[in-house]
């Protein structure tokens, strides 16, 4: 008689397959990502337009408060969650892949499927993160200019900029912040496509993710400067620029993921 034991254990999904990449796939991917949002504008402007409106009203809000001074951090912060906001971009992208014409139905559709997915806990790791960066932007506060409250945003920056308890936090608070923000975009660069594309454990995205910036960290510590350098620049004029940015860089970083990962057998 069979027992449990002599029965074959069922194989799991196999796991993903990291390469290396170069800066050329870098900039294979940028270019293939303007490409998807001129074939998909319009869907790709309205969820750009949710991160837009997004970061005009965590803004107001700090303003409303009087923690102006806050809102420097804040916005540096928004940029941690840009790939799970980008979540449903890399649907878009897939859809054309597969030549398939997008649909604003379809993407949402698609979005609203991953709640039965590992998704939202990839999700919950980029919040927890900045709610990390935003406590550690409170501590250093306290550590480097005590607990005084500024009345304006100007007030706040010249004590920063023309004290030396003010520089030192600008600086610690750059290294720490750089530190953070390099952590977890080794664990998301891929990890949201990855889980969008495949039916696997969070766990194993982030590590798959990890690998990937190993197996090429000059060229992914490039995609990572651009990401920050085209959110900052699409954040200036009242973050109307993101419209277009942010899907660019969703399309782009799935792009990417193709180039970092071997598609599954």
């Amino acid at each position: 008689m069979a027992t449990v034991l002599d029965r074959p254990a069922q194989a799991g999904p196999a796991a993903p397959v990291v390469r290396a990449i170069s800066f050329a796939d870098v900039k294979a991917a940028l270019l293939a990502g303007v490409e998807d949002f001129n074939r998909a504008p319009v869907i790709g402007a309205l969820l750009g337009a949710v991160y837009a409106f997004g970061g005009i009203f965590l803004v107001s809000c700090v303003f409303a408060l009087d923690l102006s001074y806050l809102a420097y951090p804040l916005l540096a912060g928004s940029v941690l969650i840009g790939p799970f906001v980008a979540a449903g971009i890399y649907g878009v992208s897939r859809e054309i892949e597969e030549g398939r014409q997008p649909t604003l139905q379809g993407v949402m559709s698609t979005i609203f499927d991953q709640r039965q997915r590992e998704l939202g806990w990839m999700a919950f790791v980029t919040i927890f993160a900045f709610i990390i960066w935003m406590y550690q932007v409170r501590l250093l506060l306290a550590l480097f200019l005590g607990y005084s409250s500024f009345g304006t945003l100007s007030e706040f920056l010249h004590v920063v900029f023309t004290t030396p308890d003010g520089l030192t936090f600008l600086a610690v608070g750059h290294l720490v912040g750089a530190a953070l923000a390099l952590g977890l975009f080794s664990i998301t660069v891929v990890s949201f496509p990855l889980l969008m594309d495949r039916d696997i454990d969070v766990v194993t995205a982030m590590i798959t993710s990890v690998q990937a910036v190993i197996a090429s960290p000059g060229p992914m510590i490039a995609w990572g400067l651009i990401v920050v350098a085209l959110l900052a620049a699409g954040s200036v004029p009242c973050f109307l620029g993101l419209i277009v940015v942010l899907p660019v860089l969703g399309h782009a970083t799935w792009h990417l993921y193709r180039k970092a990962i071997v598609p599954a057998a």
